[in-house]
């Protein structure tokens, strides 16, 4: 199979992108609400706490705003599951080298392996399906489930190349590379499934409330 089509695609793009980088005019600012206003209460059930992140990350990071939780359900509960984890790292603008980092990338490099990996179709409320990641990891004996997406102008990606290529398009023609990274994460403590079962459930609590703290979508001129 010829390799040089996809080599001058991949050049072009990358030559795009850097072109866009330079590029002097700023970006309009979009109109999003902070997570530290994000409520500790979801959907009645799910008590969370914010714990941060060490300043010597933030600064490989390089988000914007960000919020990294423990949710669990309410005193009383009691279900006894492990607690849900969640992550949304946001960006204004990924014109000037600050940009996402890929679970595929940063996970393996705090010691966890890939076991499956997949994009999953999942509903969520009312609207269309939405399609995200679903991915078992291990690091020794520990496992967990996680469910990631990246979250562009109003549009949620699964893959991070169809990402990257919808933030090009949006700078040209929009002039906007805002986004965000959404993760959850749960340890399997009885069985995968049920470690699945739980982080879908708080997805489905936690998007109607997540949207409205994500910038408006792009649109036509």
């Amino acid at each position: 199979m010829k390799r040089w089509p996809i080599i001058v695609a991949v050049t072009m793009l990358l030559g795009t992108w850097g072109l866009l980088q330079s590029m002097s005019h700023g970006e309009p600012i979009p109109n999003k609400r902070p997570f530290a206003e994000f409520p500790l209460l979801l959907a009645g059930h799910w008590e969370g706490r914010e714990f941060g992140i060490e300043e010597k990350i933030l600064k490989v990071l390089r988000v914007s705003d960000y919020m990294m939780r423990r949710y669990q359900p309410v005193s009383g509960e009691g279900r006894g599951q492990a607690p849900i984890f969640l992550y949304v790292g946001y960006y204004q603008s990924q014109r000037t080298g600050a940009a996402y980092h890929s679970p595929k990338n940063c996970l393996p490099g705090a010691g966890w392996a890939f076991v499956e990996s997949a994009d999953v179709p999942l509903s969520v409320g009312a609207g269309p399906q939405i399609v995200i990641n679903r991915a078992i990891i291990q690091k020794g004996l520990e496992k967990q489930i996680v469910l990631y997406w990246y979250h562009d102008r109003g549009r949620v990606i699964a893959s991070e190349y169809w990402a990257k290529g919808y933030m090009v398009w949006d700078a040209m023609t929009k002039n906007r590379t805002d986004g965000s990274l959404v993760r959850i994460s749960t340890n399997v403590v009885t069985t995968v499934e049920d470690a699945e079962r739980e982080a879908t459930a708080f997805l489905r609590d936690l998007w109607p409330v997540l949207i409205d703290y994500m910038p408006a979508g792009v649109h036509s001129a």
